[in-house]
């Protein structure tokens, strides 16, 4: 498609920035008058506004990353924000340790393997495939694994995204399907399976289920980089 706009717009930092806090801005407005409905989830909202400009402009997603890779920085910090928080539930986190503990590393190890594994089952080629093995973490880490394993670290970040907004929106109905209130259990699974977009619908919910989805995603996080690498090459993908 031909641009619409000139390359020095489009090819600007600013444009990347602006477009797409923009995007996002336009997304909480719909979440909000949707009344927090799943399917309203600003993150898959914002994806969609933030694809129909690159279609619509004819902007490079190169071009789109000139701008919008100094917001990407953030996520780092944000996602270490994430303690303040937990610290507020820190009696319930020492009563719980143990348990919890071993439900992160079982879910990460359950849901690693099985992306994993589906991917060898298929054949899928080795970049795709070490990049769907990271979708467990969160972005700044499943990109940083699938760079230093051999993956492609947009395809990472996009899978990750997926997940996290497949989770997002299917975890709560699922919880209040199944009648299950407590918000610890809904933080860990949420942080474990949805990583930093769950994180932020589960806190709409409730600080404590967002606190404890915090938690699950950053020790996630560290046990999915020790025992990543030694997945892919027991899989004889690396």
């Amino acid at each position: 498609m031909t641009p619409l706009l000139p390359a020095a717009i489009l090819g600007s930092p600013l444009t990347g920035v602006f477009v797409t806090l923009l995007a996002y801005r336009l997304a909480l407005a719909a979440s909000r008058r949707g009344n927090g409905h799943p399917l309203a989830n600003p993150v898959l909202l914002g994806v969609l506004i933030l694809l129909l400009w690159l279609w619509l402009s004819g902007s490079s997603y190169r071009q789109y990353m000139e701008g919008a890779r100094f917001l990407q920085l953030l996520l780092g910090p944000a996602t270490v924000a994430l303690a303040v928080p937990l610290y507020g539930n820190l009696s319930r986190l020492k009563r719980a340790a143990a348990p919890l503990l071993l439900s992160i590393f079982a879910g990460g190890l359950a849901g690693m393997a099985s992306a994993a594994g589906l991917g060898w089952w298929l054949g899928l080629d080795r970049t795709v495939l070490v990049s769907l093995a990271t979708r467990t973490v969160t972005t700044p880490i499943a990109m940083s694994l699938a760079g230093g394993l051999g993956g492609a670290p947009e395809l990472a970040a996009m899978f990750v995204i997926v997940s996290g907004i497949l989770g997002a929106v299917l975890a709560p109905p699922l919880f209040r399907r199944l009648g299950w209130d407590d918000d610890m259990l809904l933080g860990v699974a949420t942080g474990v399976t949805a990583h930093g977009i769950g994180t932020a619908r589960v806190f709409h919910l409730s600080e404590a289920a967002g606190a404890f989805a915090g938690l699950a995603m950053g020790l996630n996080g560290v046990f999915t980089a020790m025992l990543l690498p030694w997945l892919v090459r027991w899989l004889q993908v690396g």
